[in-house]
């Protein structure tokens, strides 16, 4: 599977991209920056690089839920740069909004990649068939034409996903470890008010989208992928003892 790097980054570009605001799940507590703050802040937009952030330039939004836990779902903000044609690094927020809070990452690879990781690798990684062809996952902001090519390019990738600030769970800090998040397989798994609230938020339509993929080719999922519809889910635990509880 070949990503093309240019025309998804033309297709992707954030300033193109809209729907309306996402607010953050939760108030970090800290002081209003002083004044100097906001100087240094100033000085440093003005004068320093930042390569590897200014490359992030694809936005796209969708679901997760945790590893073991398919009840502890949430949306998700993916901020994008495609490193190369089978490779693609995200990070993810708990909004689309200045103060929107970094949840975590995911890694995206091609088919072929994905074939190329050992089995026990592999049960870290999803799918993303079903976010596509369900019409869940989405490119906010650009033209239709442009996102269902999109779409039938991720159609056939695998996501290595971890958030380590829960903000769904209401979490002010981000406290507690990492956890592995999964997409999404089937009709039914995710919630359908968070689904609908998205896409009234968002003024799109799963549903309609779901209907113009229907010619998108449905790839066959490689084997080792979402490892939690076959055998125990792999997570971490927190050596603390302290519960990971969900916020349905």
């Amino acid at each position: 599977m070949k990503i093309p790097a240019v025309p998804l980054i033309a297709a992707c570009c954030l300033s193109a991209c809209g729907g309306d605001d996402s607010p953050s799940q939760v108030r970090a507590p800290g002081g209003k920056a002083q004044a100097d703050t906001a100087v240094l802040e100033a000085g440093a937009a003005a004068l320093q690089d930042r390569p590897p952030v200014e490359a992030l330039n694809a936005y796209l939004d969708g679901f997760h839920f945790y590893n073991g836990t398919p009840e502890g779902q949430m949306e998700a903000h993916h901020y994008c740069a495609i490193l190369n044609e089978d490779l693609i690094q995200c990070v993810i927020y708990d909004g689309n909004v200045g103060q929107a809070k970094l949840m975590g990452v995911e890694y995206i690879v091609s088919e072929k990649l994905f074939k190329t990781l050992p089995a026990a690798e592999r049960t870290f990684w999803h799918s993303h068939v079903h976010e596509v062809k369900s019409g869940q996952l989405i490119a906010p902001g650009i033209p239709k034409l442009a996102e269902h090519r999109l779409m039938e390019k991720l159609v056939s990738t695998y996501g290595k996903t971890w958030h380590t600030w829960h903000t769904d769970r209401k979490k002010s800090l981000p406290t507690g470890v990492p956890q592995l998040m999964m997409g999404f397989t089937a009709d039914g798994q995710a919630r359908a008010d968070m689904v609908a609230a998205r896409d009234r938020r968002m003024q799109v339509s799963s549903e309609q989208n779901r209907q113009e993929r229907q010619d998108i080719p449905v790839p066959q999922i490689v084997e080792g992928a979402d490892h939690w519809q076959r055998q125990a889910p792999v997570q971490l635990g927190d050596p603390t003892g302290a519960p990971h509880e969900h916020t349905p």
